[in-house]
């Protein structure tokens, strides 16, 4: 129980990695707000898995886009589990579609841009008042924001690098205050994700270059973020973790 009595904010915590990192960070003690915003049927079931463990858990819907919805969601998790929040896990993204340069537009540039990173910056601002000395921030990237995607992945694959880069920054920001930031950058993980936006012959490629030979797992993903939401990794800051089974090497 690493995580006994800690608070943790997951968003898009409803399913795939999220929901691997809120049934996770659960089974260590920690009381877990599970935000979702398109399925309550996938965040019940979440809290469904982590309650029939013996876990706490509430789901809190919010759209994390939107700076309004965001301290909404701050407050729902004061409201439940007191002042304090002591993780919060930035999961919440998406490709939306893959689109050439050719076929990008402003609009849809802007909305992978604040789905992807402008969610973080939203939801790490609304909670770092909140946050004593000896917090943890950790946030999703991915591979893409290294080697630039796949694809038709350009402005994923960017906006997954600027989380990279604002993960150093707040890192710095905060480290005198004792609140730890870092990110992961999952490869080819067996989610939705893939399912929607990968064909299964590149998938199966994918597996195959890996030093591994397969696919990741989400719990592979989310026992990562676990170490760095716990004390374990006291002294690890502002880093970019690959979890991608030797594919690409930083």
């Amino acid at each position: 129980m690493r995580l006994k009595n800690k608070v943790a904010i997951v968003t898009g915590g409803s399913r795939d990695i999220g929901r691997a990192v809120s049934i996770g960070l659960a089974a260590q003690g920690a009381k877990v707000v599970i935000n979702y915003h398109g399925s309550v049927e996938n965040a019940e079931e979440t809290l469904k898995l982590i309650q029939e463990a013996g876990g706490t858990a509430i789901i809190v819907k919010a759209d994390v886009t939107k700076s309004p919805e965001t301290l909404d969601l701050v407050e729902q998790t004061k409201q439940a589990f007191g002042e304090e929040i002591n993780i919060l896990v930035n999961v919440a993204g998406g490709m939306v579609a893959r689109k050439t340069t050719a076929e990008l537009d402003e609009e849809f540039w802007d909305k992978v841009m604040d789905l992807n990173l402008k969610s973080v910056f939203l939801m790490s601002k609304a909670t770092i008042p909140a946050m004593p000395a000896g917090s943890s921030i950790i946030n999703l990237s991915s591979l893409a924001g290294r080697d630039g995607g796949g694809p038709g992945a350009s402005a994923y694959a960017t906006a997954k690098g600027g989380v990279m880069t604002y993960t150093r920054a707040l890192a710095k920001e905060l480290g005198a205050s004792g609140i730890r930031v870092n990110a992961v950058l999952p490869g080819m993980i067996a989610t939705t994700f893939h399912d929607t936006f990968s064909k299964p012959e590149v998938r199966v490629n994918v597996a195959k270059a890996t030093l591994i030979k397969r696919e990741g797992e989400s719990k592979e993903v989310a026992d990562l973020i676990i170490y760095l939401a716990s004390d374990d990794s006291s002294y690890i800051t502002g880093t970019n973790i690959d979890i991608n089974g030797g594919l690409f090497f930083s």
